[in-house]
């Protein structure tokens, strides 16, 4: 009598693998972002300065060395808007706004890049790297008005009521920086061109925007209009005529009419644009590092 083996269970197939999405830009909430984006900024300060004699004092350094250059060059040399009203006071106002802006998007293009090992590891919010540069860039920025305050009183320049619009257009200049850093550095995961392509665009920033000269030293009406339709260039010659030369035009002024809301509606569009892409990216960034 032969005995039946019975027949093995039929084998199932493998259920199809899914793949597992990561961190979202703002995963775990508003407060774990502030907090960490916070603690990531203040540990940067105090590992920049860490076992400096000078400490902060190395901070003005190099704005304090360019501005002296540029403004025995633009003074002495080209003559070049130095008949302008408290033109040292307009030259070193502007380069500390260019460097916060220059150092938060220039840092911020390969932030994500430098710290792969704590993406690849750690779950945390992607959009506390790119805000804790720009923060880290703030700390950095307001330090140095410290030093832009003391020069002003030395030059003449009283305080007066327009001075409270100043925090505005220095909230809108960080707003520009974070958009855009949030688009750089994004894109820089996957098209490492963007490095060298944004230092390329700082340069052309620098030199199209009133920072080393005044507005007044374009001859054209159409070209200082041209000019102030970018949002940096109009936050830079606004801040000059908020702060200290009631006496120079607004940008308002020269752009005219509803002219006005093309810069602003650049900040608001680099702000959306940055953030979309960034939160798009966010949940593959450890997986195309």
């Amino acid at each position: 009598m032969s005995v039946t083996t019975p027949a093995p269970p039929p084998v199932q197939a493998p259920s199809e693998l899914r793949r597992m999405a990561g961190p979202s830009a703002l995963a775990g909430g508003r407060r774990r972002f502030l907090y960490l984006t916070w603690t990531i900024a203040v540990q940067e300060v105090k590992l920049r300065f860490f076992g400096s004699a000078l400490g902060y004092l190395w901070q003005l350094v190099n704005p304090l060395l360019l501005f002296g250059v540029l403004y025995v060059v633009f003074t002495q040399a080209i003559k070049l808007g130095a008949e302008a009203d408290f033109f040292p006071a307009v030259l070193l106002l502007n380069i500390i706004m260019y460097r916060f802006f220059a150092d938060a998007t220039a840092g911020a293009v390969t932030s994500v890049i430098d710290r792969e090992n704590l993406v690849r590891k750690v779950q945390f919010p992607r959009l506390v790297v790119p805000a804790a540069v720009v923060l880290t860039a703030a700390f950095n920025f307001l330090l140095n008005l410290l030093a832009v305050v003391f020069f002003l009183a030395l030059t003449g320049v009283r305080p007066r009521v327009s001075w409270l619009l100043a925090p505005l257009l220095l909230v809108l200049l960080a707003a520009l920086a974070f958009g855009l850093s949030m688009l750089l550095s994004a894109l820089y995961v996957r098209f490492r061109d963007v490095r060298p392509i944004w230092e390329v665009a700082l340069q052309i920033a620098f030199y199209a925007s009133p920072i080393i000269y005044v507005i007044e030293t374009v001859d054209v009406e159409w070209g200082r209009r041209l000019m102030l339709l970018s949002p940096l260039a109009a936050l830079v010659h606004q801040m000059r005529s908020t702060v200290i030369d009631p006496n120079t035009p607004s940008t308002a002024t020269i752009l005219g009419g509803a002219w006005v809301l093309v810069p602003l509606g650049l900040i608001v569009l680099v702000c959306v644009v940055g953030f979309v892409v960034f939160n798009r990216a966010a949940p593959r960034i450890a997986e195309d590092l």
